[in-house]
């Protein structure tokens, strides 16, 4: 049975509730998927851009149902950002106050979207694990028991969690690949997606294979390749992976997973973007990237499933932004073995916010806050002539003798510091060290050529990641 070409459209409707499921399908044509056919179903058009306005709208229900959410309530949730996002849309429409706990390895797009939607956001340690005060799921609970009216959601244990997915995500497969499903593949973050789904799959006969994408440094995949918890670490993509297994997630309905490293899951999504126009998340780039794995194993045509579980949009400034992921470790670096390696943003790539000496302080600082550095590098005809730092503009801010808008009017040269703190780029780490002292950026070149500056945060994170 093939997709339908041209999909009904709706009427309008009053409420951005009703237009949650019923996403589209869509399948990957410019991407190597061997002799198999992989699908992406599109979660980022719910109206809070992702799968989990699904499990919002089905845990609320649920909890009104049975008495725990009543008018003028809290509601209450430890999340990766997702599903706080989906709970403030529906909480809000329906009256609610909503109080977010998240790990503060979160995406700022995340927090900024949720701020602005009203939430209260509480950022909690990522570093910590699971029966600590301070990790997410723990925090969230006390808190819900301390407010009146506070309903603790625990997407983690809840029910209504992966019977969204048999009632809605379940069905909208079935139906759009024509009931004909070789293989399904979602990762694991409360677990109801895999469990729903792979539920529904099964009440209607289905023999798809079940497939668990994981992050390396997750414990699920070992859970269900070995039987026991896999190696415990730490990874960047957000929303999926786990220390423990969720109660929701039902693990004998998994056949297989994939360990998937921040690296490929990286590459992945931003080669759909690149190949298919398709801008996801960092999830969806684990997901595809295991989907990608089971396609190219496959001996003979077959049919798999995935999601686009949100949108790239919230991900700007991590999975698409080179200098990110160049502080991770994880960007196509060629390593020259000098002080270049620390180097993240360069100025010969064009990645590094300069100004002129004939600019206006005005438009330095203005370029500063926009790029969220503390100093500019000033360059003239090529040449890096001084550096403009916050010190310097505070000193002539700090008069009365001129107006605001003459002082911010002065020439960038005016203020700029010509006395430079350079090393070579050829010279030791050890270099470094004298000049952060004294409270210096290092400003390394090559000969006489600027090549970048390096602070010390830079220099942790080279130790950091080449421990």
């Amino acid at each position: 049975m093939s997709l339908s070409a041209h999909p009904t459209l709706s009427a309008p409707t009053g409420s951005l509730l009703e237009l949650i499921g019923q996403t589209p399908m869509v399948e990957v044509t410019r991407i190597d998927t061997g002799p198999c056919r992989l699908f992406l179903k599109l979660e980022a058009q719910n109206p809070g851009g992702s799968i989990k306005d699904r499990i919002a709208l089905s845990m609320i229900a649920a909890a009104e149902a049975e008495g725990y959410l009543k008018p003028g309530g809290t509601i209450v949730e430890a999340t990766a950002g997702n599903t706080g996002l989906a709970l403030t849309l529906v909480g809000q429409a329906k009256g609610y106050k909503v109080l977010l706990v998240i790990p503060d390895k979160m995406s700022k797009e995340k927090i900024q979207h949720l701020r602005a939607m009203g939430a209260d956001v509480r950022l909690t340690r990522s570093d910590v694990a699971h029966g600590h005060p301070e990790y997410y799921t723990d925090m969230a609970e006390r808190l819900a028991q301390q407010i009146p009216g506070g309903f603790f959601v625990n997407q983690f244990n809840n029910h209504a969690n992966s019977l969204a997915h048999v009632q809605t995500t379940g069905p909208e497969i079935w139906e759009q690949m024509g009931h004909d499903v070789d293989a399904f593949v979602a990762g694991i973050g409360s677990g109801g997606t895999i469990t729903g789904v792979a539920r529904y799959l099964k009440s209607q006969g289905s023999k798809a294979e079940i497939v668990l994408a994981d992050p390396v440094g997750s414990v699920l995949a070992g859970v269900v390749n070995e039987g026991v918890p896999g190696p415990e670490g730490s990874y960047t993509v957000e929303g999926i992976g786990q220390n423990f297994v969720p109660e929701t997630a039902d693990m004998s309905l998994v056949d297989k997973a994939y360990s998937i490293p921040d690296a490929e899951a990286v590459a992945t999504v931003r080669e759909l973007l690149l190949k298919e126009g398709i801008l996801a998340g960092s999830s969806s780039g684990t997901l595809i990237a295991a989907a990608l794995r089971w396609c190219r194993e496959q001996t003979e045509p077959k049919r798999c499933v995935t999601f686009v579980c949100d949108t790239g949009a919230k991900y700007l400034s991590k999975v698409y932004n080179d200098a990110w992921l160049a502080d991770q470790g994880l960007g196509n670096r060629e390593i020259h073995g000098d002080l270049s390696d620390l180097i993240s943003r360069k100025y010969e790539n064009g990645d590094v916010v300069t100004a002129g000496p004939d600019d206006t302080l005005d438009t330095a600082f203005k370029r500063m806050r926009g790029a969220d550095v503390s100093q500019l590098p000033i360059i003239q005809e090529g040449r890096l002539i001084g550096i403009l730092d916050e010190s310097d503009l505070v000193q002539v801010m700090n008069t009365d003798e001129i107006t605001r808008k003459e002082r911010f009017a002065k020439p960038v040269a005016s203020a700029m510091t010509r006395d430079l703190d350079t090393v070579q780029v050829s010279e030791p780490l050890d270099a470094l060290i004298p000049l952060f002292d004294r409270d210096r950026v290092a400003i390394v070149l090559d000969g006489e050529k600027f090549v970048g500056l390096i602070a010390r945060v830079d220099l942790i994170n080279h130790l950091s990641l080449n421990r």
